[in-house]
């Protein structure tokens, strides 16, 4: 009875737990493929020497929405 009582507080706690909670310290970054110049959008910094980060410094974005908009508005993303 302890072990139910324990795995149901955990549940709840889980639940109660804000959205925000675990995207704190989310980074997303702007990708171009180079062989394909295609551009996308990723939650990991890219390490393979086929893709690239696409805009000014390597930039990295707080939310998937602020990388949508720059790959958006990038020129190396649009020319293609």
């Amino acid at each position: 009875m302890l072990k139910r009582f324990a795995t149901s507080t955990a549940v709840i706690a889980a639940l109660a737990l804000p959205v925000g909670a675990f995207a704190q310290g989310a980074t997303y970054y702007v990708v171009q493929d180079l062989k394909t110049k295609k551009c996308t959008v990723v939650d990991k910094k890219p390490v393979a020497t086929e893709a690239t980060i696409v805009g000014p410094d390597g930039a990295v974005y707080k939310t998937k929405t602020d990388a949508e908009t720059a790959m958006k508005a990038a020129k190396a993303c649009t020319a293609a």
